[in-house]
């Protein structure tokens, strides 16, 4: 697919990942969201499965939105990838509609018990969403060696184009799980919109209003 039209350095740059690149990509996920707090409480970080579990649910995650054709955006930075953004649109049909042959893999793989609960968060979330049509915003991560370098800024201007591209999406929305992450999504014109408590976790939901 063809790049996302951003102005960035020459040297960065975001574009839609191709199907050979969504492994890399699943690796990226993985050690973004190694420590993140909805995914231990929901897979169990004392289990000894804990990370064969997690690697299971985001392979099967990026396989479903590659199937629905939904935006799985790569930041580059050279020819290195190092951030990774994923949304599902307003006709994505995913939440209760998921796949019947994600379930089956997610239950294969994770478990019955994780795979409810990873429904029952989607489902929950979106449902608190204060919009008709919007984008949801379920994956966002910088590779943990290239944080801290603005690259996150980059990755947001990339799904806000995103957005841009599709008039019928009112905005973003993103379910935020620790105080770094709100502190940086405060900076790129996301809103708290209320608390939301998934399983033991409790944190924002907050959204990007598209421009009017």
């Amino acid at each position: 697919m063809n790049d996302v039209k951003l102005a960035t350095e020459t040297e960065i740059r975001a574009a839609y990942l191709t199907a050979p690149e969504l492994k890399l990509a699943a690796s990226l996920l993985y050690q973004a969201y190694h420590d993140d707090p909805v995914f231990v409480d929901i897979f169990g970080s004392g289990s000894g499965d804990y990370e064969q579990r997690l690697r299971a649910s985001i392979r099967e995650e990026l396989a479903a939105f590659w199937q629905a054709k939904q935006p799985i955006l790569g930041l580059y930075h050279g020819e290195a990838l190092v951030g990774v953004a994923c949304l599902h649109g307003p006709d994505s049909g995913f939440g209760s509609e998921r796949f019947w042959h994600w379930r089956l893999k997610m239950l294969l793989s994770a478990g019955y018990v994780s795979t409810k609960q990873m429904i029952q968060k989607e489902e929950l979330i979106m449902s608190s969403v204060p919009m008709e049509r919007f984008h949801m915003l379920s994956f966002i991560a910088i590779h943990p060696l290239h944080q801290h370098h603005g690259f996150g800024h980059y990755l947001v201007a990339a799904v806000n184009t995103v957005l841009e591209e599709d008039t019928s999406s009112e905005g973003v929305a993103i379910y935020v799980t620790t105080d770094k992450y709100k502190q940086f999504f405060d900076e790129c014109d996301y809103t708290m919109v209320k608390e939301v408590t998934v399983g033991n976790v409790t944190g924002p939901l907050m959204v990007h209003y598209r421009e009017t």
